[in-house]
């Protein structure tokens, strides 16, 4: 991850942020508004006003964002997913959608604690970047899973990340204060296909993760 990441987690961790963007924005056009009535030099205000469109840039940046992975968060992927949806079945475009879930993660847990725990969480999610596309959109949905959203792909095509994603997890050297952790993950995928809404495509994907889990988990089921 960043350092960019990891500052804007620590800060997002300590202040407990949790403000809708609309909000934010509201407030931004409030503020803007009562200082440009401030009986003060006009390049002050515009000093003024340059700093709190900064700060808003920061905090809309954290309403968006999972404080310890530095990923977009679950708030995120309800407006994304919707967007992306409607989107497709506008334009006729392809689009995928992967949850990916962490093996046993309680028992990594339960066995090594939970900072062990947040430092399993912020390398997969570090893995997931890597072996995706900037285009491609990474959400941490909540607990130990993730939400990939593939735009402009089939699920033939996003089978190709996928499955590298797995591999690269099932292979990447573990260590937590000089202990050697094996991890997998699994995960299900499907396309947008005929499904009706926004809703029905994530819940394709959740059945197919369900199955994986079920066959014995390691794998990714494309549905």
């Amino acid at each position: 991850m960043t350092a960019e990441n990891d500052n804007s987690s620590e800060l997002n961790r300590s202040v407990g942020f949790d403000m809708p963007p609309e909000v934010l924005d509201e407030i931004r056009l409030n503020i803007e508004e009562i200082i440009a009535t401030f009986p003060v030099p006009e390049d002050n205000k515009l000093d003024v006003i340059k700093k709190i469109n900064f700060m808003y840039s920061h905090s809309r940046y954290l309403s968006l964002t999972d404080a310890l992975t530095g990923l977009y968060n679950r708030r995120h992927l309800d407006t994304m997913l919707e967007r992306e949806f409607l989107r497709a079945k506008r334009y006729g475009s392809d689009l995928s959608v992967a949850i990916i879930d962490i093996d046993f993660f309680k028992k990594v847990n339960d066995t090594h604690g939970h900072i062990c725990g947040d430092y399993i969480l912020k390398e997969v999610a570090y893995l997931i970047l890597e072996n995706f596309r900037k285009t491609d959109i990474i959400f941490r949905y909540g607990g130990e899973e993730f939400v990939a959203l593939l735009t402009e792909t089939t699920l033939e095509k996003a089978k190709i990340p996928l499955e590298r994603l797995r591999k690269s997890v099932e292979e990447y050297p573990f260590n937590f204060k000089g202990t050697d952790i094996k991890i997998t993950i699994s995960g299900g995928a499907t396309e947008i296909g005929d499904v009706e809404n926004a809703s029905e495509f994530l819940d394709n994907a959740d059945k197919a993760l369900y199955m994986a889990k079920e066959n014995g988990r390691n794998q990714i089921v494309f549905l």
